[in-house]
């Protein structure tokens, strides 16, 4: 138990609740991975998992062919996470009442859902966002499979996502998205034939159904096809067999079943064997027995990598079988066990200065200021009007984008990255890129503002055209300066970290190829000791034999001598002549019979000795075994690899920059002179820690 409890951190995930630790599913429609959005297959679905979940959450059909509300979201979440940006109910409920898309396929948005609806639909979504008790939903750190399966420092950590406390469309929703999440994760790694992960789903019934078609189960189907080749492992159980969707089952390799109370149940089991032998011989009435007379807790074991089935007796294990935790017990275990997480960072103020905030130096008027010919501009998109008692103010901005170009040799890198800044133009300073920020991807800008908004003043300097021309070479010495790409590398074994790969998930990369090596070597070992021990064994095995041959012939011997003396005796008691020759010649014989035996004894004797040398270098070479493998467990250790941290910069020579442009962002401004950004923040994302 203190071994389990210190090789990895435990965790109660409650998420619409706060009894364990709360998780933001919803965190789960961010834009995926760029290895994963590079794959259309994968791409799409992901899409169709988060948008079924999401409209079992609402109550409507998922029907991914026939709901026009599945195909709209499909749309906007596909549009949005091709081109990197998140989503979040918010920004959907307004995109939902404006989408950036004039067609869907070939028919006109209008057509296809006229706005009367997508309002209305816009509502149903507006009304989950704003019902009671949805806040928790939203609480808690994002659902990410690097955050399920490896704490700080790569260490493994038993996430327990609890879903009782949820009624059955919420329980689909989480469901999904977290194997959506973990099919996600698992195709950003490489290949591996040890085990790196491992899911286990405590009564599937439901999820991966033989007709239907919830939202769980494209994603249950891709692990269960796919996880393997990726080292992620799947435990499914049930105690509805008959609801099982067999063909997806026949891609398990192994089965465990109980004790089946109907016919049905077993008939349906046997047909799934059968589909799981993929044609091979299966004694249907043998196992058809078998499965009838199971007692508690053994199991009919199948396993496609055996010649044939086999009973299995479970071991002993201390249970209570007190059934699923109440939040009241969750709670009680999070208190003694984990420390509680830490406080989240609030919210940024909304009218707090982003991106180009308006300062007291802007003079706004309702004149649009001249742009130079040669620079282009465009305008954010206004997501939120001006409200009674509000005025639209337009603000200037820089807009560039470069590409970056990193290489490194020694590891292996050669990576180009489309960066794109954001910095505000107030006119004072000649370097307006000291308060850039990186977005995420370029926005979608408009050509033309909205009606009737007033403009803030876009300086002198943004007023000369050779400006940005000056304004482009800063950049790119800034970029150079910055802009550097850090990396993770250990020396032993030789690793460098991807270019977006946390320290964290490098470590478990690490702690993975230290195990495929040790798994590699510990077979070399294991073939380098076995020709030895199995000489020993049959050495053993001939000198037991040997043992048993001089004891038979020992006793053969002994019964001879007693045979010959009793002779002997009664030829000298009885005969006519006491020392006649031929008594004397029975005698001598009688004797040397007695040597014989004594002689047989002491082959036992030293037949015996030499087993126990044997079975004492057998002993001693097993112990050498161990020694050795314990040598290479302590080699092939995390603890001694020393992680450095690796700085990689970018080659300046291949930096273009691309503009800068002028944007113009909108502000909802108030009679009172507070300023609100009327511009969505999913479009103008900043790429955080990613820059």
């Amino acid at each position: 138990i203190g071994r389990f409890a210190g090789s990895c951190e435990r965790r109660i995930l409650t998420p619409g609740s706060s009894a364990g630790l709360p998780v933001n599913v919803l965190g789960s429609l961010a834009a995926p991975p760029a290895a994963l959005r590079d794959d259309p297959e994968a791409l799409r679905e992901r899409v169709v998992g988060a948008v079924g979940g999401l409209l079992g959450l609402l109550g409507l059909g998922a029907d991914p062919l026939q709901s026009r509300e599945h195909i709209l979201l499909s749309t906007l979440f596909e549009r949005a996470w091709r081109a990197g940006r998140d989503l979040d109910l918010a920004s959907l409920i307004h995109q939902v009442g404006r989408p950036p898309v004039e067609r869907v396929g070939v028919i006109d948005l209008e057509s296809f859902f006229p706005a009367r609806d997508r309002a209305a639909f816009a509502m149903r979504i507006n009304n989950l966002l704003a019902s009671p008790g949805f806040e928790l939903w939203l609480e808690g750190e994002s659902l990410r499979a690097a955050d399920l399966l490896f704490g700080p420092g790569g260490r493994p950590r038993l996430s327990i996502v609890s879903v009782a406390h949820l009624s059955d469309a919420e329980r689909m929703f989480v469901v999904t998205q977290v194997l959506s999440e973990l099919v996600s994760w698992m195709r950003t790694r490489p290949g591996s034939s040890s085990l790196r992960a491992l899911l286990y789903m405590d009564e599937v019934f439901g999820y991966l159904p033989p007709t239907a078609n919830p939202p769980s189960k494209g994603p249950m189907l891709t692990l269960l096809k796919q996880a393997r080749a990726y080292g992620v492992g799947c435990v499914l159980a049930t105690q509805n067999p008959v609801d099982l969707d067999y063909k997806a089952l026949s891609n398990a390799g192994t089965w465990f079943l109980g004790r089946l109370q109907t016919e049905r149940d077993k008939a349906r089991v046997l047909d799934g064997l059968e589909s799981a032998d993929a044609g091979a011989s299966l004694d249907r009435a043998g196992v058809d027995t078998l499965l009838s007379g199971l007692q508690s807790r053994v199991f009919f074991m199948h396993n496609v990598h055996e010649d044939e089935p086999v009973l299995y007796h479970t071991r002993w294990a201390l249970s209570y079988l007190a059934g699923p935790m109440t939040r009241d017990q969750i709670r009680r275990l999070r208190a003694t066990s984990d420390p509680a997480p830490d406080a989240p960072e609030p919210a940024p103020d909304p009218a707090a200065p982003t991106a180009a905030a308006p300062t007291a130096g802007s003079a706004p008027g309702s004149e649009r200021p001249v742009v130079p010919a040669q620079v282009e501009e465009g305008f954010l998109p206004v997501c939120e009007a001006p409200g009674p008692g509000e005025r639209l103010l337009y603000t200037p901005a820089l807009l560039a984008s470069a590409d970056l170009h990193y290489t490194r040799a020694s590891a292996e890198l050669d990576l180009w990255r489309r960066c794109t800044v954001l910095a505000p133009l107030d006119g004072r300073d000649a370097n307006p890129w000291k308060e850039m920020r990186e977005l995420r991807a370029r926005p979608d800008l408009e050509a033309e503002p909205e009606p009737g908004a007033a403009f803030a003043a876009l300086g002198a300097a943004a007023s000369r055209a050779t400006s940005y021309t000056s304004w482009r070479k800063r950049l790119t010495s800034v970029l150079y300066r910055e802009r550097r790409l850090p990396l993770w590398r250990t020396r032993k074994p030789k690793l460098v970290s991807a270019h977006d790969e946390p320290e964290d998930e490098f470590r478990a990369r690490v702690r993975q190829a230290l195990r495929e090596e040790r798994d590699v070597r510990v077979e070399k070992l294991r073939a380098r000791y076995a020709p030895k021990l199995r000489r020993l064994r049959d050495r053993i095995e001939r000198a037991e034999a040997r043992v048993e041959v001089e004891r038979e012939q020992y006793d053969q011997r002994k019964t001879s001598s007693l045979i010959s003396i009793g002779a002997t005796v009664l030829g000298a008691l009885f005969g006519r002549k006491i020392a006649s020759a031929g008594t004397v010649g029975r005698a001598s014989t009688a004797a040397r019979s007695v040597s014989r035996t004594a002689k047989e004894r002491g082959d036992i004797g030293r037949a015996e000795e030499a087993v126990q040398r044997v079975r004492e270098e057998l002993e001693d070479l097993e112990t050498r075994f161990e020694a050795d493998l314990e040598t290479l467990e302590t080699s092939l250790s995390l603890d001694g690899i020393e992680i450095e941290s690796l700085s990689v910069p970018l080659r300046k020579s291949d930096c273009a920059v691309e503009g800068p442009m002028v944007v113009w962002c909108p502000w909802r401004v108030e009679d009172a002179g507070r300023r609100v950004p009327a511009w969505s923040e999913a479009d103008l994302a900043s790429a955080g820690a990613e820059g």
